[in-house]
């Protein structure tokens, strides 16, 4: 796999004008798990002086399973104490991680939930290489879907869990519009329709998680092609106009989801409008089990069934589901003073120690851990609100999946060009134009 490199000079200043200040563990630091070094009395035992501590900066609510984590490892590891740190997984999060990387502050293990966050990274040094340890076959543990986060042959972060997008659905509502569960090869046009019959007043036909904007398209998009037979962009492609075409119509014809301005502005909570009621689709990955089970918080009366992100055309070959195979990429700072104390970890949490957060939907991929007895967890108490059938088929079914290999870079200026053309400001050719332009550009600056 080609990886591009940027260097850790040229992040630094795409970090020039970031605040530092309150990138570290003020704010957002779970207390109690990193500084106190535990109440057992094992702990107690333990002098001060030797422990070592590390911080773990995840993506993942504390309360989602990270605290019971934390707990139990720093429960019987009284000499290496970790301190979960929350990120929240969008742009700025992500920045503020960045930042805190290149800025030497604690980080000593971190979460990369994208291919392309891997990259940059790796390319700034800022993600040890896992080579170095010769003691966890990643392959034989984590299977060949693994292979999907290597660069050049090396992993630079250990995948964690299993990983799929897809699309939720409200079944009492289906139910209602006399609508079937859609099929596994379904297309953006039924989508489409789908979103125009289930719309109704206070009600969204479709929302789509604010971090994949674009992730139903993916899936087409790697199927094409993300580069010609002579090297240069494929953005510009039928794949690309149909299904950016209609979800604008969706957005600015159809009304039956929100435009995209409309959900930036108003920072919507779209799993919590899934949840309550007030859309009828939505379209994300595993994680929102983390709320959808949780019935106290968010009640609800109605069945969850399961779709595939849908096809932009029928006929589509070689098509693999976008944001599928493995996920929650772990990295070690190659910066931290204690790399072999975070390897530890990281090992023990990848063959069972994250199963507290399989109730959010984080189910573990190493082979040393039972997958039944994760997803009886993750499902434990509300095996009824849910269609199994079609959660099986989705999540654990054996469908073609692929993490898509865009550098960070063209992600950035893919986007910057379609919320433009979602956002009104510019047309759709001019946006294909501009994508291809851009796509190009990067391609010849960085040429080996």
């Amino acid at each position: 796999m080609k990886r591009y490199k940027i260097g850790a000079g040229l992040l630094c200043a795409a970090l020039i004008g970031t605040t530092i200040a309150g990138c570290g563990g003020g704010g957002t630091t779970a207390a109690g798990t990193g500084d106190s070094g535990g109440t057992t009395t094992e702990t107690a035992k333990t002098d001060p002086k030797k422990v070592v501590k590390l911080k773990f900066w995840g993506g993942v609510p504390i309360e989602a399973g990270p605290q019971e984590v934390m707990d139990a490892w720093n429960a019987k590891n009284p000499d290496i104490q970790v301190e979960y740190v929350r990120f929240v997984n969008d742009d700025p999060g992500n920045l503020k991680l960045d930042t805190a990387l290149m800025a030497g502050q604690e980080v000593d293990l971190y979460a990369n939930y994208a291919l392309s966050r891997v990259k940059k990274r790796v390319d700034a040094n800022l993600a040890a290489d896992l080579s170095a340890y010769k003691d966890y076959d990643i392959d034989a543990k984590m299977g060949p879907d693994a292979k999907q986060w290597q660069l050049d042959g090396n992993y630079y972060g250990l995948p964690t869990k299993k990983s799929m997008s897809f699309l939720w659905l409200n079944q009492a509502m289906l139910d209602e519009a006399k609508l079937p569960v859609p099929p596994l090869d379904w297309t953006v046009d039924d989508l489409r329709t789908y979103a125009a019959k289930l719309k109704k007043p206070n009600v969204w036909g479709y929302v789509q998680w604010n971090g994949e904007p674009t992730g139903p398209l993916d899936g087409s998009i790697a199927a094409m092609g993300l580069t010609k037979s002579d090297g240069t962009s494929n953005f510009n492609n039928p794949y690309w106009q149909k299904g950016l075409q209609t979800m604008f119509d969706m957005m600015h014809k159809d009304k039956s989801m929100p435009s995209y301005g409309e959900q930036l502005t108003s920072k919507m909570p779209i799993d919590t409008m899934f949840l309550k009621g007030e859309a009828a689709m939505l379209g994300a990955g595993e994680f929102i089990f983390r709320n959808s089970n949780n019935l106290k918080d968010y009640p609800r009366s109605f069945k969850i069934t399961f779709a595939t992100t849908p096809k932009v055309e029928a006929d589509q070959k070689d098509f693999k589901y976008s944001g599928g195979g493995l996920g929650d990429v772990i990295s070690i700072n190659p910066k931290s003073a204690n790399k072999e104390a975070a390897w530890k970890f990281l090992k023990w949490y990848a063959d069972g120690g994250m199963l507290p957060m399989a109730a959010g939907g984080r189910i573990p991929s190493s082979k040393s851990v039972n997958a039944d007895d994760a997803i009886q967890l993750m499902l434990k108490g509300v095996e009824s609100t849910y269609d199994l059938d079609t959660l099986k088929k989705i999540m654990f079914g054996d469908l073609p999946v692929v993490q898509l290999d865009i550098p960070q870079q063209v992600v950035d200026a893919r986007k910057e060009e379609y919320e433009k053309y979602f956002l009104n400001k510019q047309d759709i050719q001019t946006t294909l134009q501009n994508m291809e332009k851009r796509h190009n550009d990067f391609i010849k600056q960085n040429k080996k």
